[in-house]
């Protein structure tokens, strides 16, 4: 049996290496899969056993959400450790967080040598956790990423060997080179966040992400990914070159010693935020602004967007909904906020759901890009209005969305500083009307704050 080489994401302490994070890594199945793995330790003494629904009772409670304000400069700090490693791509690196807070997978789209697989393992250090790189190659089989049934003379039995997908951040590199078996693979471990392997059902722990990689540029030796993987990403990132003066930060800081990224968080933490971006408010109407989003996308014609009847062969699935949700929600967290925007909406918008879209023949051929399409659809479904309430006394300063209401709860404030980069959408146009809002989300924890806005 092949051992693969690992290589520790951060140094630690050897007496750090007893560490348990309550799940099985970096086991090959005889077969070399071109893949290396990193064990995270950490040397706080404090530091508490890793929160896996897999490997805890079934009382067991997650990570009790904290402050919004809180948790936003702890993302801040991770954003910002990133960042002094990662040069130009600020976008990229910020949507790869809003996949993790949302539990969701990220797909990174780019020519060669613009940072992807250097901003995963940059991430994947400064957030913490075990690390997994797999090589996708037309060679590979389902066995080598989930495990394989092994047969011991000793015991006249079968044991099962865990693949090297038992980490919490695996890297599919170059993922459409993969042939359509491993591709199969790869949807039950990312929809379901589980794989079988001879007859037993074994979780994946938590938190989990898989971030792929793919060349749009090459055609040869490469298998489109299917509709239905596709759907599974909660975001696609199209990552582009850097320009002149990127292109020259990137020579000053990585051509002689490229800085060294240090942690800052860890898997405890990651699944104490990802259950305080569950509790960010969605007021009604902004749900229900989600829902007209992605409804335009099947029928445009009733959204008066006629134009986009030929275009669009199929619209955007249930999932993207789901995705538009989660994603807004870790959007708004990141902003220091516990409640969501048509802002944030519209910022996730672009890469939840261009990739869920079916084009048709003549467009594609006259080279109509999805995430045009997503634009057009923005920029007619009108969206609901903040309005925010004012105090006797207080100064107003209408429809400003990182503005600090009063606070009778005595939570902290909305910060400022938070991370810059994020492209702004045009407001779409046109008046936002009343739209009936859907059962369930006009309440919830805190629905009387007055830092929440009212929506027309």
């Amino acid at each position: 049996m092949t051992t693969p080489d690992r290589s520790e994401a951060e140094s630690q302490p050897e007496s750090d290496a007893g560490h348990t994070t309550g799940h099985t890594t970096g086991h090959t199945t005889g077969h070399t899969t071109g893949h290396t793995t990193g064990h995270d330790t950490t040397g706080d003494p404090n530091h508490r056993r890793t929160y896996d629904p897999a490997h805890t009772g079934n009382g067991a409670v997650p990570p009790a959400a904290g402050v919004p304000a809180v948790e936003a400069s702890l993302v801040a700090e991770a954003l910002a450790e990133i960042k002094r490693v990662i040069v130009g791509q600020d976008h990229m690196v910020e949507r790869l967080m809003v996949a993790l807070l949302a539990r969701g997978h990220c797909l990174l789209e780019g020519v060669p040598g613009v940072a992807k697989t250097l901003a995963v393992r940059t991430f994947a250090t400064v957030v913490g956790g075990d690390f997994a790189r797999l090589q996708f190659t037309p060679d590979l089989v389902p066995s080598d990423i989930v495990g394989t049934r092994i047969y011991r003379p000793s015991k006249e039995s079968f044991d099962v060997e865990l693949g090297p997908v038992f980490v919490n951040f695996v890297l599919a590199d170059e993922v459409n080179r993969a042939p359509a078996k491993v591709q199969s693979a790869m949807l039950e471990l990312m929809a379901e966040r589980q794989v079988s392997v001879g007859g037993r059902t074994f979780p994946l722990p938590s938190p989990f992400i898989v971030i792929a990689t793919q060349n749009p540029l090459e055609s040869e030796g490469v298998y489109p990914l299917p509709e239905a993987q596709r759907d599974r990403f909660l975001v696609k990132v199209d990552v582009h070159l850097p320009d002149a003066e990127q292109e020259f930060r990137i020579l000053e800081r990585m051509s002689v010693d490229p800085p060294k990224p240090r942690r800052i968080l860890d898997p405890e933490r990651i699944i104490a935020l990802q259950y305080a971006t569950d509790q960010v408010f969605v007021h009604r109407l902004v749900a229900d602004y989600i829902v007209r989003l992605v409804l335009a996308t099947r029928r445009p014609v009733e959204y008066h967007l006629p134009e986009l009847a030929p275009v669009i062969e199929v619209g955007a699935s249930p999932r993207a909904t789901l995705g538009l949700v989660s994603s807004a929600r870790a959007l708004a967290l990141m902003r220091g906020r516990d409640y969501v925007l048509p802002q944030d909406v519209q910022e996730v918008a672009c890469d939840v759901i261009p990739h869920r879209l079916v084009l048709g023949f003549d467009a594609v051929a006259d080279g109509v890009r999805a995430i045009s399409v997503v634009e057009r659809v923005l920029s007619v479904v009108p969206p609901p209005r903040p309005v925010w309430r004012q105090e006797p006394g207080e100064a107003a300063e209408p429809n400003q969305p990182g503005h600090a209401q009063p606070n009778p709860t005595g939570r902290p404030q909305d910060q400022p500083g938070q991370p810059q980069g994020q492209r702004q959408p045009g407001q779409p146009q046109g008046q936002p009307q009343n739209q009936p809002g859907r059962p369930g989300d006009d309440g919830g924890p805190g629905n009387g704050d007055a830092r929440r806005p009212e929506f027309r």
